[in-house]
């Protein structure tokens, strides 16, 4: 009991003679303080712990808060302006009414506050302090800030001597890992790879990603120990600035190969369907993943910048809103080409009707598609006003149509009409195109000049030439049957009658009685019987 006493008295004492001794007037004293007390030439931890002693902590308790602040500020290189700070012991904050000091903007939870007379950092802050502490000090490299002090403390050129150490074998480290992670790429990730019969995906895709994920890992693992060197924080600001950029850097380099080896594999998916259109679907998928990583990347480099990009988002959708008002055609022609993709009304190579549009698809891009017209000539076509169009796809037919009027003269008999027509039936029957289970071959019109046979048909080919060179031997076979049979096609004729020419008997027709024209059409149907 008498022990315990007598501590708590020693302790008391301290804490009075701390609390005399130590100048907290204003925001300036206590940070200055709480600084100045723990450089090497000036330490002692319980001075600097007197801006943290409030409440029932006890003097343990502020020395450890009080130096893992100070290991914050050192390790991620906070730069403290002592001449900014304000020395006025009634400071007064107006954007929250109270009479407090924010530390750094970098960490705005952290501030002093005024209690009494006095100024000291709040209950908040403190809980803060130890919260990121513990975030930067992670994976087990807390216990280095023991440890490399006792490597040396002789000061060379302003750094200690285990913070040199510390250096060189960070450096080595760094080195031996970027070389084991090389090795395990080359020689048995790529190796294992190109023994499976994918030597273009190794050596074209993986290979280039090899080198930028070492090192996105060597530096992620330095700024992971970096802090615990505790540099001075004009050294440690500029170190870790260079390494926070050096970081999302390399990963989103990394990331921006990786989208090549998702393109080959998408590429491979689209090779596996009938659509021509997934080909044309990858490149373009293609690009604006990069250009995704590529802006992601970029606002990762700017975040560790400590560059507020929240004002820069904000900014962007201002103004891509004004760009979308700006730029309506284009962004219209963007969500054409999206439902030209998932509706997939043509695909590449197909001959499409659309208007005034006609030709062969030859590529589908974002803003237009690429048409190759009947005459050889390019038609590019914003995809607004083919998403909008009602699209004939040729491509897509199944027969390809072809219908002709055969046109014989009036003095073809009846009997010949009739034989040239179940030989025409023949010729489809024959030919190796024609779609057999429907056709239309039929005497079905008296014109003025000329008995016509409708031909209808269709052919099952798969393109334009084969469908020509199909219509070539139709109607090649059609002269020659016509030939043999002695049929003559009709052209249009005019003829002339005269009424009345001296010395020649009337052309107009007499005709029989209305009982002998019955009596014919009797004897014709009971002979057909």
């Amino acid at each position: 009991m008498r022990k315990l006493l007598l501590i708590l008295f020693c302790s008391l004492s301290l804490i009075a003679f701390s609390q005399d001794v130590a100048n907290l007037n204003s925001p300036y004293h206590a940070i200055n303080t709480h600084l100045h007390y723990l450089k090497s030439q000036y330490y002692n931890d319980s001075l600097a712990a007197a801006p943290f002693h409030t409440g029932n902590r006890t003097i343990g308790d502020a020395i450890q808060v009080a130096v893992k602040l100070k290991q914050i500020i050192d390790g991620e290189g906070v730069y403290i302006d002592l001449e900014d700070i304000p020395k006025q012991p009634d400071y007064y904050d107006s954007t929250v009414n109270r009479h407090r000091y924010v530390l750094t903007e970098q960490y705005p939870t952290i501030y002093v506050e005024r209690q009494g007379e006095s100024w000291y950092y709040s209950e908040k802050s403190i809980r803060e302090i130890r919260r990121i502490h513990a975030g930067i000090f992670r994976y087990g490299t807390g216990w280095l800030l023991n440890l490399l002090p006792k490597l040396g403390t002789q000061e060379i050129l302003g750094l200690h001597l285990y913070q040199f150490l510390g250096v060189l074998i960070l450096a080595l480290l760094g080195v031996m890992i970027h070389k084991l992670l090389s090795v395990l790429f080359n020689w048995l990730f790529v190796k294992i790879i190109m023994r499976a019969g994918y030597s273009d995906l190794a050596n074209g895709y993986l290979l280039p990603v090899a080198r930028p994920v070492s090192l996105f890992f060597v530096f992620a693992l330095i700024v992971i120990f970096v802090p615990a060197l505790q540099l001075p924080s004009e050294i440690s600001w500029i170190l870790m600035t260079f390494l926070r950029v050096l970081v999302p850097i390399f990963g989103t380099i990394v990331f921006y190969q990786l989208v090549n080896i998702l393109a080959l594999y998408l590429k491979h998916l689209a090779e596996k369907t009938k659509s021509t259109l997934d080909d044309q679907l990858v490149p373009l998928v293609r690009k604006t993943l990069k250009t995704f990583v590529v802006v992601i990347g970029s606002l990762f480099v700017l975040d560790n910048l400590n560059i507020d990009i929240i004002p820069l988002l904000t900014g962007l959708s201002i103004g891509g809103l004004a760009f979308a008002l700006a730029a309506q055609d284009t962004i219209k022609n963007f969500f054409g080409s999206l439902m030209i993709f998932v509706d997939k009304p043509f695909q590449i190579g197909d001959w499409i009707t659309a208007g005034d549009i006609y030709g062969t698809v030859e590529e589908v891009g974002f803003r237009s598609s690429r048409i190759r017209t009947f005459r050889n000539s390019v038609m590019y076509v914003p995809n607004s006003k083919l998403a909008d169009s009602t699209v004939d796809n040729h491509g897509l037919r199944q027969y390809r149509r072809f219908y002709t009027q055969i046109a014989l003269t009036y003095d073809t008999p009846p009997e010949l009409i009739q034989t040239f027509v179940e030989g025409l039936r023949k010729i489809v029957e024959n030919h190796p195109d024609t779609r057999k289970d429907y056709y239309n071959v039929y005497f079905n019109d008296m014109a003025s000049f000329s008995l016509n046979v409708m031909f209808y048909i269709f052919f099952e080919v798969p393109g334009w030439p084969e469908e020509l060179k199909a219509r070539h031997e139709i109607l090649m076979e059609i002269m020659k049957l016509a030939e043999k049979l002695g049929v003559n096609f009709a052209f249009p004729t005019q003829t002339l009658h005269m009424e009345n020419f001296p010395g020649q008997p009337s052309l107009s027709p007499s005709y029989i009685s209305k009982d002998e024209m019955r009596l014919k059409l009797d004897e014709y149907f009971q002979k057909n019987k």
